[in-house]
């Protein structure tokens, strides 16, 4: 019969906690004095049984004293002032020294100085006001409202109250990447600096973005730039997606200037804590082959949502507005609005 490699590993892991914390030798010590006035007890005191003697040890050395059993002899009511004194003093070494482990580990926790056993989850790189919106966005969403992220920003304690955000303290570099676990993350989030000027904070991005990179080519990257002149250097840093701030906004004002109220549709699209979304489907098997209109009517018809473009998963190109010809391939996803994410068969 093999043995479990991850209870031996349970168990080489709590060994090493008791020898760190020193707890192993005051284990030792309450385990010493449960024998001897387990041994005593029986020895000095008539009719005793053993199971009795080591219930009364332990009854004792924990002070709870039910008094169901009583030593009567003097040798054994002298083993009793022992245990209770000294009981009093281990235990109270024992209880202090997990506290003050709890503790400590908790400020660690909380200064960045910890490092996660995370997987599929993922990591949001800078903190400023647009992170503390992405968090927000992303806790409203149920496929991530319990979703595990690791936070890596120059801040002195994690800066939200949140028990499913984990903070790693300091730059973007491959030791807090690897803090993070960076191997077991899906996605990575690269924002920007504000302390910084445009370029240096673009160049910290791109920077960020290359060592993400060449640690996990796989992992999909969304990237934050100021400037759209920076784009082709995230582009050879293998960014999945690269969003200019400045860029769109200014397209978002002048289209609603040019078409009132287009903004509101837009943010309301691109928020989950109200009205409809935008989400990528999967596309059943039985649409494959057939042309974007009938899937466009059908998808409205039954599952009230409106298609917007075709992803092609393979190519990672995506198609806005398809014409109605258009026929579906394997490998086809939908990008659709609705209130809920349709359940398609």
């Amino acid at each position: 019969m093999k043995k479990d490699p991850r209870r031996i590993n349970v168990v080489v892991r709590l060994f090493r906690f008791l020898q760190r914390e020193n707890l192993h030798r005051l284990l030792l010590i309450i385990m010493v004095l449960m024998v001897l006035s387990t041994v005593g007890l029986v020895y000095f005191e008539k009719n005793i049984t053993w199971g009795n003697a080591l219930w009364w040890s332990i009854v004792t050395l924990t002070t709870v004293g039910y008094g169901d059993i009583t030593p009567i002899s003097i040798p054994g009511r002298l083993i009793g002032i022992i245990i209770m004194v000294f009981g009093i003093g281990i235990l109270g070494m024992f209880t202090a020294t997990i506290a003050s482990f709890l503790v400590e580990r908790k400020l660690k926790e909380d200064r960045g100085m910890n490092t996660v056993d995370l997987k599929g989850h993922l990591i949001l790189c800078q903190w400023n006001h647009r992170a503390q919106e992405i968090l927000s966005e992303l806790r409203a969403d149920r496929r991530t409202a319990m979703l595990p992220i690791v936070l890596i920003a120059k801040l002195p304690a994690k800066p939200v109250d949140d028990d499913r955000l984990f903070y790693i303290q300091g730059e973007v570099n491959e030791e807090n990447l690897g803090k993070a676990n960076l191997e077991a993350a899906d996605t990575v989030i690269i924002l920007g600096d504000d302390n910084l000027e445009a370029n240096a904070r673009d160049a910290q991005v791109v920077l960020a973005t290359l060592t993400v990179e060449s640690l996990k080519p796989e992992v999909y990257s969304i990237v934050e730039l100021v400037d759209e002149r920076n784009v082709p250097h995230c582009e050879r840093a293998h960014a999945n997606e690269i969003i200019v701030g400045a860029e769109f906004s200014s397209r978002l004002i002048s289209r609603a200037a040019l078409d009132h109220g287009i903004s509101k549709v837009l943010s309301e699209l691109l928020s989950s804590r109200y009205g409809n979304e935008l989400f990528r489907i999967s596309t059943p098997n039985d649409f494959m082959g057939k042309q974007f209109i009938d899937v466009f009517t059908e998808m409205k018809r039954h599952h009230n949502s409106t298609v917007l473009a075709v992803y092609k998963k393979d190519s990672e190109e995506m198609i806005s507005n398809p014409s109605g010809e258009y026929t579906l391939q394997p490998g086809d996803q939908l990008v659709v609005i609705a209130k809920e994410r349709p359940k398609l068969k």
